[in-house]
């Protein structure tokens, strides 16, 4: 191995506080991040599991290796299209679960630089997003359907688990764990410094140790000590965590990672203490490009979806799938053009900001930022708004955060039955300036 064991415990990672909340500053200021989703799945496009679904064989799936070739990748515009929607990382997916590496490993034949397209895509990815000033991050499986040592048959999810005679009895599953351990070390080792790895994911007793887990983590935490990983190595899309538990193991994740929902009550530990999570969203229904699925979520919904996960102390990973070629689709383009029209305008209420401690208005959501609490309206109130929660004799200024002008605080007789409560006076006309989402500031004296 390239990597020298710590001399910490007992030669592994151990978990410490407050190295651990130095590693997720910049990660919990960013709160808004891209996910892409990007493979030989592209081709077929009926969804990145669809060896699974549809119970291919490696045979069958191979004439989408042999097509395969990046004709119009170009990560630069991915970077710039992030960057401009307001984003703040990026995650790609190195390896799916069909196997296939978009990165030079020289562990096996099944990747990229073996196509037509004929060289190391994440190379140019982790280039391209650096160059952007983004946060970089790659997706990695702990599944793989390519892989012979890998549970067939019998295996819930695996696309020959109902065929017999792809039976389990000559695979050696520990050669399965530290060929995928080595490409992790090459991950780790071959691209600079990494600022997210996300493993996907566990689910039966294919969890934990099962992944070799300790080991694992203790050379990525090594190689990369300041990376922050999701908790994927002993969850999947439900479930929280040794670390929610209190009592985390070396291969904690450092964030809850909710799959296509936003927790209603955001996520906390047995103390009841916030943790560190991120929902990840996709834009359609699919995370791998769908020729056919178009219901995609509009721009007002993901931006105040966007709200709602920094409001509950969380962030939002949204996925994008690129076609085949390497563009992603247009509808994506036009929604995060959308996103990004806002958020240059209103990025003070999402970087930095999480729980305001406040109720929840009607009319829409609260973010806070030190002594500064970002009043989200989706919609306008009857007569001035109440802005609950906070003490009257210590409100410093209101202003409308998208232009920076001065909103007064009401001294209309309408709410004299309300004399505790803060109301803002947004003047005459019913219609708010901003019909997605107008935000207010209000400083509060230290």
């Amino acid at each position: 191995m390239l990597y020298k064991k710590r001399k910490r415990g007992k030669n592994m990672y151990q978990f410490n506080r407050d190295d651990y909340n130095k590693r997720m500053e910049w990660y919990q200021d960013a709160r808004f991040g891209m996910f892409i989703h990007w493979g030989l799945y592209s081709i077929p496009a009926r969804g990145e599991w669809i060896r699974s679904t549809e119970e291919m064989s490696i045979e069958e799936y191979q004439k989408y290796f042999d097509e395969f070739d990046a004709r119009d990748y170009d990560p630069k515009k991915w970077a710039k299209l992030a960057k401009d929607a307001g984003m703040k990382y990026v995650v790609l997916t190195a390896k799916h679960h069909d196997g296939f590496c978009l990165f030079d490993s020289k562990y096996t034949e099944y990747k990229a630089t073996n196509t037509k397209a004929g060289r190391d895509l994440v190379k140019e990815y982790v280039d391209a997003v650096r160059a952007e000033g983004l946060k970089v991050g790659l997706y990695f499986t702990l599944l793989d359907w390519y892989h012979e040592d890998y549970p067939h048959y019998g295996d819930r999810i695996h696309p020959m688990r109902n065929d017999k005679n792809c039976g389990n009895e000559n695979r050696d599953f520990s050669r399965y764990v530290e060929y995928f351990h080595k490409q992790v070390e090459e991950i780790c080792t071959n691209y600079g410094k990494l600022d997210v790895l996300w493993f996907d994911f566990s689910y039966d007793d294919m969890r934990g140790e099962k992944w070799g887990a300790t080991k694992l983590m203790n050379m990525v935490r090594t190689l990369q000590p300041q990376v922050i990983i999701d908790n994927r190595l002993e969850a999947s899309g439900e479930g929280k965590g040794s670390l929610a538990e209190g009592n985390p193991t070396p291969y904690h994740g450092d964030f809850v990672s909710p799959e296509q929902i936003i927790p209603p009550e955001g996520v906390k530990d047995v103390n009841g203490d916030p943790l560190v999570w991120e929902a990840c969203i996709t834009m359609n229904n699919n995370w791998g490009y769908h020729g056919t699925d178009k219901f995609f979520k509009p721009a007002p919904m993901l931006i105040k979806k966007l709200v709602e996960c920094v409001s509950k102390g969380g962030n939002m990973l949204l996925n994008v799938g690129p076609d085949v070629y390497g563009n992603i689709p247009e509808e994506s383009v036009e929604i995060l053009s959308q996103i990004g029209k806002w958020m240059k305008r209103n990025h003070d209420s999402i970087y930095g900001c999480g729980i305001a401690n406040v109720p929840k208005p009607d009319y829409g959501r609260v973010t806070r930022k030190g002594n500064k609490y970002y009043f989200h309206m989706f919609e306008n109130t009857i007569g001035p708004v109440p802005l609950m929660g906070l003490e009257k004799n210590k409100v410093k200024k209101i202003r409308a955060l998208a232009s920076g002008y001065e909103i007064p605080i009401s001294t209309s007789w309408v709410h004299s039955d309300y004399p505790d409560i803060v109301f803002a006076n947004l003047g005459p006309n019913p219609l708010l300036p901003d019909n997605i989402d107008y935000v207010l500031e209000v400083e509060m004296e230290d």
